[in-house]
């Protein structure tokens, strides 16, 4: 069997982040005590905001990053992730699954240089618009037998899934990548293609030379 992926290789930088710099209490009393939220944002789209009065429909909130108060419809605002959900590999498992959390959590991992997320059995891919580490032959080494909730989200891991179970199931297996014109349909069908011929010509681990 292969070995475990060590997250906290500081080769896989672009793939994986520390949790537990999430998991600290100070953070987590002081996200319960301003009461987070989301609410809607004319150019962001969602905006994080704590919640100070309610009356009725409308509830008044204090932009985090502004300190401005604003009223806004109480069936608009969306409940907001405890911060030990920040950067989450797989948006499955968020406690609040709503647009504006789904919407932060690609961001916030983007901006991390963190491409892929999964959610549940999708991969979601953001196009990075230049070229990074994550390609290469040791990584798809890394990649390689390993089951994928025991490595960071990729490609390689939905490709290396789909490939073990063609061979172990004996049946064929398809990968669908889909998306808006320029969102990195090619290049990811490239490294599904790249992914697949150097497992295919590769030993198994533990093989003599």
């Amino acid at each position: 069997m292969a070995e475990e992926v060590d997250r906290n290789d500081p080769e896989l930088k672009y793939l994986s982040v520390e949790r537990n710099q999430f998991n600290d209490p100070a953070t987590q009393a002081e996200w319960t005590q301003k009461r987070l939220v989301w609410v809607p944002h004319e150019n962001q789209g969602f905006v994080a905001a704590s919640i100070k009065r309610e009356h009725g429909d409308e509830v008044e909130v204090e932009l985090t990053e502004t300190g401005k108060r604003v009223m806004v419809l109480r069936d608009d605002i969306q409940k907001m992730n405890p911060p030990k959900f920040d950067k989450v590999e797989d948006m499955a498992e968020l406690t609040c699954l709503n647009e504006a959390s789904v919407l932060h959590n690609i961001k916030d991992r983007y901006y991390s240089g963190l491409i892929y997320t999964y959610s549940g059995l999708f991969c979601v891919v953001v196009n990075p618009y230049k070229k990074l580490p994550i390609y290469t032959e040791k990584i798809m080494e890394r990649y390689k037998g390993i089951k994928r909730h025991e490595v960071p989200p990729h490609v390689f891991a939905i490709t290396d899934t789909a490939y073990r179970s063609m061979l172990q199931d004996r049946e064929d297996q398809s990968i669908l990548c889909t998306g808006e014109s320029g969102a990195g349909k090619t290049e990811n069908t490239k490294k599904v293609i790249q992914y697949l011929a150097y497992v295919a010509a590769s030993k198994p681990k533990g093989s003599g030379a």
